[in-house]
């Protein structure tokens, strides 16, 4: 039956269910209960017994609900709980509401938001359907302890009042009071938060601290401006006792198909004179930087991106730990990608920002401004000769203002690591394979190469170039042709409970020498390691600018093994030999790139690697490369890592043999190590270590405690670092952070 727009049904009816299921009329509000009484004179309609109300997305359960139709109020007792359209969930003893739910007073109540957050107040007053305001509330984002429910939360806001406006989606908390562990520690005039459906909410966001000897105790206070949707800034100001105030600001952008970011800070010193004399930082009064970052998805096979910084000096980032630009290096570029089914194409231009706070540092005007770099790779689609095809085209520009030169005294060699002007080089090469499998299970694969290089220079330190026996002509070419040959055969071994391939391995690669082998800049093939895992490359160089030249054999094994009990391991060992030709690891170059690496020689020396994945989470992996008379280690790689669900180490250890002629003219060790334990669910301690065995210091070190649950984290950690150039003296630093979930973080940096 319908009475005044009521759809009513109760316990006495629930033969009938169709009533409940039947579509009501728009605005009805539809009631159940398990006694039903209706008065006829002063129209109030009471319901008692497991009472449920559901109307416009509202759904509310009691002990008993008296409904009067005259002033179009419910007023519900006991158990209530008030389900919202948002999700909100209401619970009180009392309320007295609008029958639309728009307005209402209710006592003793408490609300839980969908993302946890906890509303607790004396009375509250609900006022136009979008505010409610609560009288002596609580704001948390904790839990309430199932063992002990009178405990206070982890951190909670007392307030006079609570406001919670619907329409701009805010909480505002008047004469706040903020607990922590049922301690008050600081008091608000007012404090606003968005409520769970609103992420972004303009602002002041949590203030930190940090502290340094030359810029004084320093507080940080943020302000979120959210300007639309898709469009939001932050300013900073951050105040320092001894050189002022420092102003960043960051601006954010999104769009369709992307985003872009402006950053900018800068200080006026008060103080310079804090600083060492003779530095940056005692030399300039008027500091800061710009920096612009943007990415752009032009269609589903380009993306375009850029991330460019500019510095009014050498190391204002570095000095005031600016946030992204503190380290020691940093690298501006802009870049254009697309990839497309058997296609890639990479073009990017860098800018290399050295920090340093001596005036007179040469590092940042010896790096190369590239201008640019393009990668393409093409394979084709179509077999030829039942081989594929590959195309790999790299061009490399760019310019030095410095010339990176070493002379040294003793016997050994000058190096040429940059030159200054401008050089440019153009490779194409193109590849031929063939994988063929013979009835008795041996793989071989052919391959043809062929290569050209287009070097056009502009180079300015001609008697630097002579000395390392470079050429000074302002454009050469060169090309590579090779013929070569893989054969393996896997043999496959099975027992009871493990399976085994071991895999011989066998390659010839034919072709003459090295065209100006070592008489041109190398930039891109400096860094070189003859290891397993360049074992069976066609050319070992690590780029464009040598190319391995001569005959080759590399010779070596393969294994795999699989085991029941969940062990598995993996080996590679080899050597190299070179039969024809010129040796282009014994060639110098303006580097020395492949002195003392084991395969200067005719026999190269050994190599080989293994791992190790062990059933109860632990990894092991070694690597080494071996003297082919002594059998000495010349260079060794060991690691080993173990993890669960508490517990994370890993430890490692790197030895490299002196290499006089390439790098360093003594033996280098390092040994390094992490771990992460969790105490507790909440409770855990993290630490790592880097160190010297030569210098005997520690290179880094950090410890840290944290904690975490559901509404709060901290984390203190103390760290130790060394320049790698100066091992002297360490810089430390310790810092604490603070998150408060739904509020925001503390953090303090010293």
């Amino acid at each position: 039956m319908l009475l005044s727009g009521m759809a009513l049904t109760h316990g006495l009816h629930a033969q009938e269910p169709a009533l409940a299921e039947r579509e009501q009329p728009e605005g009805n509000l539809l009631l159940t209960s398990e006694e039903l009484t209706y008065n006829l004179d002063e129209e109030r309609v009471v319901a008692s017994g497991a009472v449920q109300i559901d109307y416009g997305g509202y759904q509310m359960v009691a002990d008993r609900v008296e409904y009067d139709q005259q002033t179009g109020r419910l007023y519900a007792v006991g158990n209530i709980e008030l389900i919202e359209p948002d999700g909100n969930r209401i619970y009180a003893e009392e309320l007295d509401i609008t029958d639309d739910f728009g307005d209402g007073f209710v006592n003793a109540l408490r609300i839980e938001t969908p993302d946890n957050t906890r509303l607790v107040a004396e009375s509250a007053e609900r006022t136009g359907g979008t505010e409610t305001t609560l009288n002596n509330g609580v704001y948390t984002a904790c839990e309430v302890c199932e063992e002990n429910p009178e405990r206070p939360p982890l951190w909670q806001i007392k307030a006079r009042r609570v406001i919670q406006n619907g329409e701009n989606q805010t909480i505002r908390l008047e004469g706040a009071r903020f607990e922590l562990f049922g301690r008050p520690i600081a008091y608000l005039p007012y404090l606003v938060v968005p409520d769970y459906q609103k992420k972004r909410q303009s602002g002041f966001l949590f203030p930190s601290a940090s502290y340094a000897d030359d810029l004084g105790l320093g507080v940080t206070v943020p302000y979120y401006f959210a300007l639309s949707p898709h469009m939001d800034a932050t300013v900073s100001v951050t105040g320092y006792s001894n050189q002022g105030f420092l102003t960043e600001a960051e601006f954010r952008r999104r769009f369709s198909n992307g985003d872009v970011t402006l950053r900018a800070a800068g200080i006026y010193q008060m103080s310079p004179e804090e600083f060492d004399e003779r530095t940056v930082d005692w030399d300039e009064d008027l500091r800061g930087l710009v920096n612009s970052t943007g990415r752009f998805e032009i269609n589903s096979r380009w993306t375009f991106g850029w991330d460019l910084t500019l510095q009014s000096d050498k190391n204002f980032g570095e000095t005031y730990r600016i946030d992204g630009f503190a380290e020691e290096e940093e690298i501006s570029e802009i870049y254009l990608t697309g990839l497309n089914d058997r296609n890639y194409f990479d073009m990017r231009g860098f800018y290399f920002d050295i920090q340093t706070p001596f005036p007179d540092n040469f590092d940042e005007e010896v790096q190369p401004i590239v201008h640019p770099t393009i990668d393409y790779a093409y394979t084709l689609d179509q077999p030829i000769f039942g081989g594929e095809t590959t195309l790999d085209v790299n061009l490399t520009s760019l310019s030095r203002e410095r010339e990176e030169f070493f002379d040294f005294t003793d016997d050994r060699r000058d190096r040429l690591r940059g030159v200054d002007g401008w050089n440019n080089r153009l490779t194409g090469e193109v590849e031929w394979r063939r994988r063929i499998t013979t009835d008795a299970g041996i793989i071989i694969t052919p391959l043809a190469a062929l290569r050209g290089d287009l070097h056009a220079n502009d180079l300015e330190q001609t008697a630097a170039l002579a000395s390392v026996g470079g050429s000074d002509d302002d454009f050469q070419s060169r090309s590579m042709v090779t013929a070569g040959v893989e054969a393996s055969y896997p043999i496959l071994a099975t027992t009871a409970t493990s399976s085994h391939v071991i895999e011989p391995v066998a390659q010839l690669f034919v072709r003459p020498n090295e065209p100006l082998s070592g008489g041109l800049p190398n930039e891109d093939a400096q860094s070189f390691v003859f290891d397993a895992t360049s074992l069976f490359e066609r050319d070992k160089f690590s780029g464009y600018d040598r190319i391995e030249g001569g005959t080759r054999a590399n010779v070596g094994f393969r294994y795999t093994g699989t085991f029941d009990n969940g062990y598995r391991l993996n080996a590679i060992v080899g050597q190299s030999y070179h039969l024809a030709g010129e040796n282009s690891f014994a060639t110098d170059d303006f580097v020395n790139a492949g002195a003392n690496s084991g395969l200067e020689t005719d026999v190269s020396d050994f190599v080989g690697q293994v791992g190790v994945q062990m059933p109860n989470n632990i990894a092991l992996r070694a690597g080494a490369r071996f003297d082919k008379d002594t059998f000495d280690v010349d260079r060794a790689d060991v690691a080993a890592r173990y993890a669960n669900d508490r517990l994370s180490v890993g430890a490692g250890m790197t030895f490299v043999r002196a290499q006089p002629e390439y790098s360093y003219d003594r033996d280098r060790y390092e040994v390094r190590g992490d771990a992460s334990l969790r105490v507790t669910d909440n409770w855990s301690v993290f630490g790592a270590a880097s160190y010297d065995a030569r210098e005997h210091v520690l290179t880094d070190a950090s410890i840290g405690l944290g904690y975490d649950d559901e509404c709060f984290s901290f984390r203190i950690a103390y760290i130790e670092e060394r320049d790698r150039r100066d091992l002297s003296g360490p810089d430390w630093s310790i810092g604490a952070s603070l998150s408060f979930r739904t509020l925001g973080d503390i953090a303090f940096n010293d």
